[in-house]
């Protein structure tokens, strides 16, 4: 629930300055002609695995967002990155580390006023991963066990594992000053493939996140900052 009013209270901080931005740019009557609008590559990280990175030790995570606009309010999209996650359940510790990436199209839904080039997007995205399990130690219950479960240190790796998966994604891009944007997205993701260890399950995949038993769905969530190198111009 912290990290949920976290998530909120940071959305609802882009929407005022998303806000307060178009307010700024409202047309005046010396504006005659449409402002020309930029085509560009859109290059950055996402902050939220950084700061992640620095208050949770069990986590390390670092990625590389960027996107192309290609046509009108349509932009091909990509996210790289490296994650790093210990789970410590109940009755097994486990670690799950590796690579990933996602591409896909994200599509502007938003109208923007004179001059500016903010963005309330959905997008579709492809991903993969390659990574490798680590089990820690695991506990086990038997019928003879009266004084509790019987702790297993036992350190079993299995590398060479994949998952792929597809995800429906919907963020807001603020542009703060001249070609510099605040992002935010969420998205809903289900597995479409997974190559599991031997002697137990994935719990958790780099770029998918944490899976269980009873569901292939999974949601995630960013929070970007991204500089943009306009290439040429066009009129609305």
């Amino acid at each position: 629930m912290r990290h949920l009013h976290t998530y909120l209270f940071f959305i609802s901080i882009l929407i005022t300055c998303f806000c307060y931005g178009q307010e700024e740019q409202k047309v005046s009557a010396k504006d005659t002609l449409p402002p020309a609008e930029k085509y560009g590559f859109r290059a950055g990280v996402d902050l939220g695995r950084l700061i992640r990175t620095a208050v949770d030790d069990n986590y390390s995570g670092f990625e590389i967002v960027g996107d192309y606009r290609f046509y009108k309010k349509f932009y091909l999209a990509a996210e790289i990155g490296n994650e790093s996650l210990i789970r410590d359940e109940e009755n097994i510790n486990t670690k799950g580390s590796g690579s990933y990436a996602r591409v896909g199209v994200d599509y502007n839904i938003y109208d923007n006023w004179y001059g500016m080039q903010n963005s309330i997007y959905v997008g579709l995205r492809y991903g993969f991963s390659t990574f490798e399990q680590t089990l820690n130690d695991y506990s086990i219950f038997t019928s003879t066990n009266y004084f509790g479960p019987n702790q297993i240190t036992e350190s079993i790796k299995s590398d060479g594992l994949n998952a792929s998966w597809i995800e429906l994604v919907l963020g807001i891009k603020v542009e703060l000053i001249n070609n510099l944007y605040l992002g935010a997205n969420v998205s809903l993701r289900t597995l479409v493939s997974e190559k599991k260890p031997d002697r137990f399950d994935n719990l958790y995949i780099p770029g998918f996140g944490r899976t269980n038993d009873f569901s292939n769905i999974g949601v995630g969530y960013g929070y970007s900052i991204s500089y943009l190198i306009p290439f040429f111009k066009k009129k609305k």
